[in-house]
C-alpha cells in the first residue's frame, strides 16, 4: 500500500501534468505494488485538489466495460472516474487546440439520475427506476500519463489508468432526450464518423451486455467507499466503441439514429 505522501505527490503530478499539457511517467513503474485500491485512492486525491480549487463534481463515468479492453489491461472489472463542471461542453462544439494532449473519442449512452442510487445489491431495474433520461454522448479521454514508457515499452496499467480519473477528460451531451424504459438500450448504437468517414460502429450490449448493469456496478462500487450517485448526477455508461483518435481540424459525428446524435469539432 501507498503512503500518504506518495499519494498525495502523484495526484500532485497529474494536476501539474494536465495544467502544463506534458505527460509524466507511468506510475505503475515508479510504484510497482501499488493496487487498483492505491490507484483509487490517488484518483481521490487529485478529486479533492480539484474540488478545492472550486472544479464541481457533476457525475462519475464508467471505462473499461468490454471484454477486449478489459483483456487488454489483463483485468476483469470496469473503472470509474469523476465528471466535473468544466468538462461538459455543447453539442456542436469546437474544442480549444490547447485543452487537452492527446485527445480521443468514444461514443456513449449517458445516464441522467433523477434520484439518488445507494449500494450496495444496486440492480438494473433500480437503476432504470432512478434514471431521469438517458441521452447520446462523446466521451472525450486524455491521458495525463504516459501511454507507454519510452525506455521499457511497457504499456499502461489499470493502476495508471484508475490513478488518471479513469482517462477521462471531457463529455459532449446530445439534445436527444429518452425515457429509459422508452428504449431498448441493449440495441441502441452507433455509427461514429470521423471527418465524415466511418470510424467505428457499435451497440449498447457491448457495455456489459446492458448499459444499465454499468450503472449498478458504479453504484455498488462506491458503496465500499461510502459514496453513492447523487440525483441530477450525469454517468456515462461506458464505451461500446474503441477510442477514436482526434487531431486539431478532426470533426467527430456520433448517429445514433432514432437515438439522436452528437458532435464536436476539435
Amino acid at each position: 500500500m501507498l503512503n500518504a505522501t506518495q499519494i498525495s505527490q502523484a495526484a500532485l503530478a497529474l494536476q501539474q501534468a494536465e495544467t502544463n499539457l506534458v505527460q509524466m511517467g507511468l506510475l505503475s513503474l515508479q510504484f510497482p505494488d501499488a493496487t487498483m485500491d492505491d490507484a483509487y485512492a490517488i484518483q481521490s486525491a487529485w478529486v479533492k485538489h480539484k474540488r478545492a480549487t472550486g472544479r464541481k463534481t457533476i457525475g462519475w463515468k464508467i471505462g473499461l466495460t468490454s471484454k477486449a479492453m478489459q483483456s487488454a489491461l489483463n483485468i476483469t472489472t470496469p473503472d470509474s472516474g469523476v465528471l466535473f463542471d468544466d468538462m461538459l461542453f455543447a453539442d456542436g462544439a469546437t474544442i480549444p487546440q490547447n485543452r487537452f494532449i492527446q485527445p480521443r473519442i468514444e461514443a456513449e449512452i449517458a445516464f441522467v439520475m433523477k434520484a439518488d442510487l445507494k449500494g450496495p445489491n444496486v440492480t438494473a431495474e433500480e437503476v432504470m427506476a432512478a434514471t431521469d433520461y438517458v441521452a447520446p454522448s462523446l466521451e472525450i479521454l486524455d491521458t495525463r500519463i504516459l501511454r507507454m514508457d519510452p525506455a521499457t515499452k511497457r504499456p499502461r496499467t489499470i493502476v495508471d489508468t484508475i490513478s488518471d480519473n479513469a482517462a477521462n477528460a471531457g463529455i459532449v451531451l446530445g439534445q436527444q432526450k429518452h425515457k429509459p424504459r422508452d428504449v431498448d438500450l441493449r440495441w441502441a448504437g452507433a455509427i461514429v464518423f470521423k471527418n465524415d468517414e466511418v470510424e467505428e460502429t457499435g451497440l449498447g450490449a457491448g457495455v456489459l451486455n446492458d448499459p444499465a448493469l454499468g450503472i449498478a456496478w458504479l453504484a455498488n462500487r462506491l458503496a465500499h467507499y461510502g459514496d453513492h450517485i447523487s440525483a441530477g448526477q450525469v454517468v456515462l455508461s461506458g464505451s461500446f466503441i474503441r477510442p477514436v483518435e482526434t487531431k486539431p481540424g478532426d470533426m467527430i459525428l456520433a448517429d445514433f439514429g432514432n437515438f439522436g446524435s452528437v458532435s464536436c469539432r476539435f
